[in-house]
């Protein structure tokens, strides 16, 4: 009998330029013997009420076709439901495809990885009444994020870049209150992340040693420290070893509240809302095909 899948397309990932690969995975999924249906919606919201709708349907799968911001607006529609979700990495940051094992730079092979229907149980969070799968994070990062979807140009990664650049020279440490499982944390700082997995960004390796199968969230906190400071350091994120540094620490627990004046969070690099917010682990909450 042939698996019924849902596939949900971002047209706009890379710019749009990964719509060419779409027609080529798709016959490869129907070669396997899926029998699929391509779900486009106009903007998010569409999207999203499109996906709730097929996973409601009982398809073999969800597939999210594109990068992390599609995979979250994916896990929207099945958390919590028992679909499995498939993941064909096609956008410019596919962490969270990368933490779970899955062919980042072949989308054909990440269809085979679907064919094989192999589901895996992993954890998701909440923030409020939003799912993350892979990092929230709020500070200086977020602050960026909120720069750059403020800028008309110029396109592209670019586009952050000038937003960094000027978030690097506006930006004054923000007094965080982060409350992990009860104990209360209070410290001026850069940012904050709070992490299933351990990379956002496009690569940036925030939390490396987080897991979304250990029922718990690793949180970084890092201490205020000066601006020349931060730019030296700030590359070392890219190994992972930003750890190291002694304004750096990192903690687990399974309920994390974050509160912050005048702080914008952002999940799987998707706009979340003001803080404060309380994250909440929920250990097995997404049936994975990996």
């Amino acid at each position: 009998m042939s698996s019924q899948l849902a596939l949900l397309v971002n047209p706009a990932a890379r710019g749009g330029r990964t719509v060419r690969l779409l027609a080529p995975v798709v016959r490869r999924l129907r070669a396997g013997g899926a029998d699929v249906s391509v779900i486009v919606g106009d903007d998010p919201a569409d999207a999203l009420q499109r996906a709730v709708t097929a996973v409601a349907e009982g398809p073999d799968a969800l597939v999210a076709f594109g990068g992390d911001g599609l995979v979250h607006l994916a896990v929207q529609a099945v958390a919590g439901t028992g679909v499995p979700l498939g993941v064909i990495p096609a956008g410019t940051g596919n962490d969270i495809a990368a933490a779970l094992g899955l062919p980042v730079k072949d989308p054909l092979a990440a269809a085979e990885t679907v064919l094989r229907m192999e589901p895996r149980r992993i954890d998701a969070a909440r923030a409020g009444d939003e799912w993350f799968a892979g990092v929230l994070c709020c500070g200086f990062d977020s602050r960026v994020n909120e720069r750059a979807n403020r800028l008309t140009w110029p396109p592209g990664r670019a586009r952050y870049l000038v937003a960094l650049a000027e978030e690097l020279r506006a930006f004054r440490p923000i007094p965080f209150r982060v409350t992990l499982d009860g104990e209360v944390v209070e410290r001026e700082a850069m940012l904050v992340a709070v992490a299933n997995t351990g990379s956002y960004g496009a690569g940036m390796r925030v939390c490396p040693d987080a897991r979304p199968d250990d029922g718990l969230l690793d949180v970084l906190i890092l201490r205020a420290v000066p601006k020349a400071e931060f730019v030296r350091v700030f590359p070392s994120v890219y190994r992972g070893t930003h750890v190291r540094h002694p304004a750096v620490s990192i903690r687990r627990a399974a309920s994390v509240g974050v509160e912050a004046p005048g702080v914008i969070a952002y999940a799987d690099g998707e706009r979340v809302g003001p803080l404060p917010l309380t994250c909440r682990i929920e250990p097995g909450a997404l049936s994975v095909l990996m």
